[in-house]
């Protein structure tokens, strides 16, 4: 194990080769996130066991003793300050997680699809008419980045204007290359928003996740104030920056892997789910997840490690996602992979990502009816000219441009 941390870079240059050096160092080793050490896990075996050991924690003012200082100084503060399911412990995440569960259960998430698909024509609707004007299409910012903010949208009951201006401080929570001043700003502004989001919902209630939120917050007193602002923060994150990044990572891997991209042409309904599945294993789209905490010492003696109370964990699942212990040819994008599905891409145990069926079905069906829509499409510039997205989290490109002879099917459908 080095003795030194590994200095994770803000601007994600070199993700494949900074997750290869991390692995190196061992399956649970020290790493240095933007002034934080922390122990990184990128071994899937011992982040399963982590994520749901008792002894591991993400209620930070509980169980980090340098809570105090590092919200004063740490441009992630927002990431372990929020008060909502993501940093509870114990009985209060499962109090938390009941509430907003049912909105992201199996029948409500089939029920979207609908949607999704309506949402999903429509963008590829303007994405044609935007090529024919001789316009740059860019697949991130005019698809992968739209799609997934409607359809978070629609669940929260959001209006258009809100939308508008939600977009860019939700972008920037996962922005690693803030520095503290820009980073308290922009946490400071988006809880303002929605506190103001939340003074418009109670007046003008709807059949949505906010209105039943506000009423367990006013009528049971589930929920404080705080909590509730902070819950929303959770839903409009996560529901949108981690899904932008899956769809764009989908659609990057079969446009430049000829042979897989066929294999899913020829077999869209079942191989294009197994694509979503590859891209997930291959390229998670949350990289790092920050943080949690032992809350008693954990001795893992078979590899050296000892994590003291207190100590943050951070769970690396780009990394694990790749592990060669675990995946033959780990590298490679193989949608006919028999245990992609393995992957721990959204999690696991208490905290594993609710909204991870909705996250799918929307990459499915964007997946395929892309295709569809758009059989000839190729990436317009040369791989080594994709940029990634600066951030230590978030795991996808800051854009897609594709040049394509598209078409809009009749009646396209998931």
């Amino acid at each position: 194990m080095s003795i030194t941390p590994l200095v994770l870079d803000p601007k994600a240059r070199d993700r494949v080769g900074e997750d290869r050096e991390l692995r190196s160092r061992g399956h649970v080793t020290r790493v240095d996130l933007l002034g934080v050490e922390a122990w990184a896990v990128s071994h899937p075996d011992y982040l399963k066991r982590l994520l749901v050991d008792n002894r591991v924690s993400k209620d930070s003012r509980r169980h980090y003793p340098d809570f105090e200082q590092t919200v004063q100084r740490w441009p992630l503060w927002l990431w372990i300050a929020v008060e909502n399911m993501f940093t509870a412990y114990g009985t209060d995440h499962r109090a938390l997680r009941r509430l907003v569960g049912p909105a992201f259960n199996h029948r409500r998430t089939q029920a979207m699809r609908p949607v999704i698909q309506t949402i999903t024509d429509r963008l590829l609707e303007q994405m044609l008419t935007k090529q024919r004007a001789g316009d740059r299409v860019d697949l991130r910012a005019d698809f992968a980045h739209q799609l997934p903010m409607d359809v978070i949208h629609h669940l929260m009951g959001m209006p258009r204007a809100w939308q508008e201006a939600m977009a860019e401080p939700v972008g920037k929570v996962f922005d690693t290359s803030l520095d503290m001043a820009a980073a308290l700003q922009n946490g400071e502004a988006l809880k303002a928003l929605l506190g103001r989001f939340v003074k418009h919902k109670r007046e003008h209630p709807g059949d949505d996740l906010t209105t039943d939120l506000i009423r367990a917050r006013d009528g049971e007193m589930r929920l404080s104030e705080e909590q509730l602002v902070d819950t929303l923060l959770l839903v409009f994150s996560a529901g949108y920056e981690t899904t932008v990044g899956l769809i764009v990572n989908t659609h990057r891997n079969l446009l430049t892997h000829p042979r897989q991209l066929e294999i899913v042409r020829r077999n869209p309904e079942e191989a294009t789910v197994a694509a979503v599945q590859e891209t997930l294993r291959r390229d998670a789209s949350v990289a790092f997840l920050p943080l949690r905490y032992a809350t008693e010492p954990i001795d893992l003696p078979e590899i050296g490690v000892r994590i003291e109370q207190g100590e943050p964990i951070l769970a690396a699942y780009s990394a694990a996602g790749r592990h060669p212990d675990i995946f033959d040819q780990p590298d490679a994008f193989d949608v006919l992979r028999s245990n992609a599905s393995a992957h721990l891409s959204f999690g696991h145990g208490a905290h594993m990502c609710l909204g991870a069926p909705l996250a799918v079905a929307e990459a499915e069906i964007a997946t395929r009816s892309f295709l569809k829509a758009f059989p000839d499409a190729v990436i317009a510039v040369e791989e080594e000219q994709l940029t990634p997205v600066e951030s230590i989290i978030s795991n996808s490109l800051s854009a897609l441009p594709i040049t394509t002879s598209g078409r809009i099917p009749s009646g396209a459908a998931a």
